[in-house]
């Protein structure tokens, strides 16, 4: 049996999936485990450390599976092929071989928005929800449907979400990639306001008329990719 991981990124926990439901196929097992510190799961002691997650994230990520980690979620499921056993292949949801680009979010632009979480972690975090949904063609209706799913904070934990801003900054997974044990697919929205261009013209996989959150504003686009990907027919 086929399986797909679908894994979030930062400020929303794994409820982002829902719209999803509907599109996948019988006989695919699709799960959408939360990382450490979202939803109802407790954070980690060091939450910012690979092997800790790796420990906890273990029994979730499968090797038979097909990992599809979207945004920081697709940076971690890329450094952690270094602490787990290889998965059928890995997928990058609007994320590349490292979060900044000067054509796309500058560390300069990260950085600001780092000082302003650690003054006012809870409305930044609510910004940053809205914010990255302005490449969807209905940005509005897309932010409906996010706090229809999530509520007004993505069920996080701050600490949790401190640390991710830390791993975007910091993270590099060029040499990871390049080495990579499993095959690698590079999926993006045409519209993402968080990818630089060239990230987007590069992609595998190009979604139309989306941007950053195509679970909310492309959901069957998105669906019918990851099938392709995974060689199962869309139903």
């Amino acid at each position: 049996m086929t399986r797909l991981v679908l894994l979030s990124g930062w400020g929303c926990d794994a409820r982002l999936w829902q719209q999803m439901a509907e599109h996948w196929p019988e006989g695919l097992a699709v799960s959408a485990p939360d990382w450490p510190g979202y939803g109802t799961r407790p954070p980690l002691a060091d939450p910012g450390s690979l092997t800790q997650l790796a420990d906890a994230m273990g029994d979730d990520l499968s090797a038979d599976a097909i990992w599809v980690g979207w945004s920081l979620g697709g940076l971690l499921a890329t450094a952690l092929l270094d602490h787990l056993p290889a998965p059928r292949a890995l997928v990058l949801l609007g994320m590349g071989e490292r979060f900044c680009h000067e054509a796309g979010i500058p560390e300069a632009e990260l950085a600001a928005f780092r000082r302003a979480f650690a003054r006012a972690p809870e409305a930044t975090h609510r910004h940053f929800l809205r914010w990255q949904l302005q490449g969807e063609s209905d940005p509005l209706a897309a932010y409906r449907r996010l706090r229809e799913l999530l509520g007004d904070n993505g069920g996080a934990d701050h600490a949790t979400l401190a640390a991710g801003l830390d791993q975007l900054a910091g993270l590099d997974n060029a040499d990871r990639l390049a080495r990579s044990p499993c095959p690698v697919w590079r999926v993006a929205g045409d519209r993402d306001p968080l990818l630089a261009p060239a990230w987007r013209t590069s992609a595998d996989y190009r979604l139309v008329d989306t941007g950053h959150c195509p679970m909310l504003g492309q959901p069957s686009s998105l669906a019918a990719c990851l099938l392709g990907i995974a060689g199962v027919p869309a139903p």
